[in-house]
């Protein structure tokens, strides 16, 4: 099954895609008739879009009409009165489909695959430009991002400038809301900020397609939990020589992602301050418990084989070390030293002793 949610512009004639939805049938629901299916492809859609159609009318286009089945049938089965209920609650319009949109273009190329493999081309095509200047040298960027869980909501917001130094902004929620509702409170914080420091061209960037589209005008704002946020950024929008709203993926968005998860996952006291968290970066291993040779000559396992043989701690050993000791004298290990274990491990690298996996994973 699938389904488009799409929403008109405000003269009636755009339409502006909000939602994609597709799900593979189960093998009891694949027994259904056709009309059944188009009834429960319509009960699935309105549950994941229920914020969606649950204060606006909804025209749905299709083949048929499943609504009139579902409300005017004299007998309902068990499963036609679960989507009788389920779809009470919703304003829907069965609309006839006059025209075929959206899936010319997908029939086409499920159609029509093409066999050939094409190599991407990455010729230059102006090749007399010798240099490209960068004129918005002056314009900063804003990510923002949201996280929402069971211990509450957090917003992350980071400011980048010219010069690609960070500046990074976490806040948690201490009241209820929605996740769109987290979006706009990141994105104001983000903006607010923005202006204090008297930024004058500003970037925004965030992964939510929908708080993104109506903030460029391109999705109308009906809902009355966001109308006070959407008007409030414009406002503060009007007072930048230039400001942009785009969408980025998930993938680019990571850094605010981590700053607001980390300000939703505890909580700080308002008089607490927290030291700021330091990253490095590591471009080699390490290398851990790798001895070229004995410290003072004798093997590391020395004192273990002392107290199997005699029964005594080496003097001045603390209680730490003699349950350490204790526990590597009642291992059925062997014990080998520096030069025999790395004799052990060429011959494992080379190969001398075989696989120690089975033929089936050495196959794959």
């Amino acid at each position: 099954m699938g389904c488009v949610l799409g929403q008109h512009d405000s003269i009636g004639k755009k339409e502006q895609t909000i939602y994609y939805l597709s799900k593979k049938f189960m093998n009891y629901e694949s027994k259904y008739s056709l009309l059944e299916k188009a009834c429960c492809a319509l009960a699935w859609t309105t549950q994941r879009l229920r914020q969606y159609m649950l204060y606006y009318t909804t025209w749905l286009i299709s083949n048929m009409d499943p609504i009139k089945y579902i409300f005017e049938k004299p007998s309902l089965s068990e499963k036609i009165a679960k989507w009788h209920v389920l779809l009470l609650e919703f304003d829907i319009v069965y609309i006839t489909r006059k025209a075929i949109k959206g899936s010319v273009i997908v029939d086409c190329l499920v159609e029509l695959p093409i066999e050939d493999y094409e190599p991407m081309k990455f010729d230059f095509l102006d090749e007399d430009i010798m240099t490209i200047v960068n004129t918005s040298s002056d314009t900063w960027t804003m990510m923002f991002d949201r996280a929402t869980n069971k211990v509450g909501h957090g917003m992350g917001v980071t400011l980048m400038s010219p010069d690609e130094k960070r500046y990074p902004f976490t806040t948690k929620l201490y009241f209820d809301c929605t996740n769109n509702m987290v979006e706009y409170k990141a994105c104001s914080m983000g903006v607010r900020i923005a202006y204090e420091m008297k930024i004058k061209n500003l970037r925004v960037l965030g992964d939510s397609l929908l708080v993104v589209h109506k903030l460029n005008g391109e999705y109308e704002t009906r809902d009355a939990k966001f109308i006070p946020y959407n008007d409030y950024i414009c406002t503060i929008a009007q007072t930048f020589d230039s400001i942009m709203f785009e969408h980025i993926p998930c993938q680019s968005n990571q850094v605010v992602d981590v700053l607001a998860t980390l300000s939703a996952m505890f909580n700080v006291a308002y008089n607490e301050k927290v030291q700021p968290i330091r990253m490095e970066k590591y471009k080699t291993p390490s290398c851990c418990m790798n001895l070229e040779q004995e410290p003072d000559g004798k093997p590391w396992y020395h004192h273990s084989n002392h107290y199997i043989a005699y029964r005594e701690y080496p003097p001045r050993a603390s209680e730490n070390s003699k349950r350490t000791i204790r526990k590597l004298a009642m291992t059925l290990l062997r014990c080998v030293d520096a030069l025999e274990a790395k004799k052990i491990l060429e011959e494992i690298h080379e190969g001398v002793c075989g696989t120690h996996a089975n033929g089936h994973m050495m196959a794959r």
